[in-house]
């Protein structure tokens, strides 16, 4: 009886180690083909004609059209530069400077992966139509409350996700990876 039950206990602790693995490493991955930059995480190989065996899964799993590896790079973040998770109640400040790019977008999207720009206002930031400070980086505002500059209107209530689009860049290609940043996100404060 004794070995029975250890049997079954063996068998049950391998199956919840081996779909928890599974999910993590189709979900977050960072360990498993995923790259994270600050609160921005890609999956690099995506595009790429023969992806690792994790990136397959997660593109299987996500079940989207993907950009090939020439065309560009989709970074999303669901939280913070502080850790904390991205809620539609508070606004948020991007700072920073964006890898080398012909051309980038910013959206926000929900669990679901629509996105909740506020109707009748732009779906997404570009490149080409914003205002940048005297250095050259990026000010970005992201939120339900009108901000000054370039600001993103969202609508709706719950957590989000931001995605940053490089399209044909050269980040995460060669020997720039190493050093390579994106920009940070900062809470402002919440309603």
């Amino acid at each position: 009886m004794r070995f029975v039950l250890r049997l079954l206990m063996s068998i049950a602790v391998a199956l919840t180690v081996g779909f928890g693995l599974s999910y993590y490493a189709l979900t977050d991955g960072r360990f498993f083909g995923a790259t994270q930059i600050g609160p921005w995480s890609t999956w690099p190989d995506v595009g790429s004609p023969n992806p690792n065996p994790y990136t397959r899964a997660h593109i299987t799993r996500e079940a989207a059209l993907q950009l090939g590896r020439s065309e560009g790079l989709q970074f999303i973040a669901a939280t913070d530069s502080a850790g904390n998770a991205l809620d539609l109640a508070c606004s948020y400040r991007i700072d920073g400077r964006v890898p080398v790019s012909s051309f980038w977008t910013l959206y926000a999207i929900d669990e679901d992966g629509y996105n909740l720009a506020a109707p009748d206002t732009d779906r997404a930031i570009r490149s080409s139509e914003i205002v940048r400070t005297n250095n050259g980086a990026i000010r970005l505002h992201v939120g339900q409350h009108l901000r000054p500059s370039n600001w993103l209107e969202l609508s709706g209530y719950g957590p989000f996700r931001l995605v940053m689009t490089l399209y044909d860049t050269t980040a995460l290609s060669g020997f720039n990876a190493n050093g390579m940043t994106m920009p940070t996100i900062t809470m402002e404060g919440c309603a």
